[in-house]
């Protein structure tokens, strides 16, 4: 085999048994070699020093900084990292900020291995992997009003049925504050309710549903 053509990964995870088995599956093909294997994002920072792994496949979900930050931290480090986003699940906006920090491609934990394949070795060319409906929704989401963080907090409570008042004490905020942010999400959205506020903001993937 020519080893130029080798593709060296590295495994950011912080569950043991993911790494294994995902090592283990990538393993199998002759021209793909799992390199390192980090818990954390500081031990993924020191290992991607040392071995400068073509691909690094990614969690979201990290003790300490998560997936996104490791990303934005890789990117400063090296400019040519090639960071594929692997996670169980990821709201739309949260692999919206990833792509902005430089990831190339996002596949979800529950895909098919052929589809894993594909998105590695799409990544590893330093090309963008996507998954087709994704792509779609994220284009609708990067022309659509940005939805701040702080509108997020308030749709995540407004999900689990908070009133205005509840919502204003939890925050620190006062009730016409509150009142002035639900007004402004309406309108972004184009709905007139907090019930069609909730149903868009799940659709969108800004709200998680049992957040």
């Amino acid at each position: 085999m020519n080893e130029a053509k080798l593709t060296t990964v590295m495994l950011v995870d912080d569950h043991f048994v993911v790494r294994s088995g995902l090592a283990a599956s990538l393993e199998l093909e002759d021209d793909i070699e799992v390199v390192a294997e980090a818990n954390q994002g500081e031990e993924a920072l020191k290992l991607y020093r040392q071995h400068r792994p073509k691909v690094v496949m990614m969690d979201l979900q990290l003790p300490g900084p998560n997936g996104i930050e490791v990303t934005r931290q890789l990117l400063e480090m090296d400019p040519d990292a090639r960071v594929l986003i692997f996670s169980t699940f990821a709201r739309d906006d949260e692999v919206l900020e990833a792509l902005d920090a430089s990831a190339l491609g996002y596949l979800q934990k529950s895909a098919s291995r052929d589809d894993l394949m594909n998105a590695l070795r799409t990544v590893a060319a330093g090309k963008t992997f996507l998954p087709a409906e994704l792509a779609a929704r994220l284009t609708s989401l990067r022309q659509g009003p940005v939805i701040t963080p702080r509108e997020r907090e308030i749709l995540a409570l407004i999900a689990k049925g908070r009133a205005n008042k509840e919502i204003a004490a939890e925050l620190g905020n006062a009730e016409d504050t509150v009142k002035r942010h639900i007004s402004n999400i309406l309108d972004k959205f184009g709905v007139s309710d907090r019930a069609q506020a909730t149903a868009e903001a799940i659709r969108r993937g800004i709200v998680k549903v049992g957040e």
